[in-house]
């Protein structure tokens, strides 16, 4: 059975999973309003208010970051997320979540009982301040090419990555090949409890694709479900 094959066969079935998947998100909404009602309303309209309008000097990446005030679009991404992974219905959780960004991920998962920690970069204010706002806890670390993350000083049931910049931008999304996504894999594992689980979602590259075909084989090779952008490991043994 050629490759081509194998993938169409792959992505038939990712239909009716995703399809599935619509239909419990349907059945078994998270609603906003809970969430919202977590938030300290009067610290968010003035953290709001501070970045809506980034200063002149201010670093061009801080406006691309701004579109984050936007709460209710963010915890509505998040919620679906939390969804997918089931996270509303299993018991609690350790979860690191790597590349955290403003940790509206974390923030959702932890309403549903589970227990987080964000792993990203610094230096972005309105990041920052959500983090704080959310009450969450982070580590400031880089995911480097073929360098092991640094020590957590736990292990984790789920470790979650969503749109990860660290193999490279929209325009170097190839940046990182089989061999980095290998290792990262590896090490990531070091960071799991007994039945522990990896998942990816990861961006589309520049002609829209998610992976190559080499990056593809080795994600099934590993025994993940693919479904489209969404990579989900099998569990680590004990």
């Amino acid at each position: 059975m050629t490759l081509r094959h194998k993938i169409g066969k792959l992505f038939r079935a990712e239909s009716y999973r995703r399809m599935w998947r619509h239909v419990e998100r349907i059945l078994a909404p998270l609603p906003l309003r809970p969430l919202r009602a977590r938030i300290d309303q009067q610290r968010l309209r003035e953290l709001q208010q501070r970045h809506a309008s980034p200063p002149p000097d201010a670093p061009a990446h801080w406006r691309h970051y701004s579109k984050y005030l936007d709460l209710d679009k963010y915890l509505r991404i998040n919620a679906r997320r939390v969804q997918y992974l089931r996270l509303h219905r299993s018991p609690p959780k350790d979860i690191l979540d790597i590349g955290c960004g403003a940790g509206f991920f974390l923030f959702v998962a932890q309403a549903c009982g589970h227990h987080g920690l964000g792993l990203d970069v610094d230096k972005v204010p309105v990041f920052d301040e959500l983090i704080d706002l959310f009450g969450l806890e982070r580590m400031i670390a880089h995911v480097r090419r073929l360098e092991p993350i640094p020590d957590l000083g736990r292990k984790f049931d789920l470790i979650t990555a969503f749109s990860p910049a660290f193999h490279g931008g929209r325009n170097t999304s190839w940046d990182w090949g089989v061999r980095e996504w290998d290792y990262l894999i590896s090490d990531l594992e070091r960071h799991l409890k007994p039945g522990g689980r990896i998942f990816f979602g990861l961006n589309p590259a520049y002609n829209g694709e998610f992976y190559t075909d080499e990056i593809l084989q080795l994600f099934l090779r590993r025994g993940a479900a693919v479904e489209r952008e969404n990579i989900f490991f099998p569990p680590k043994s004990a």
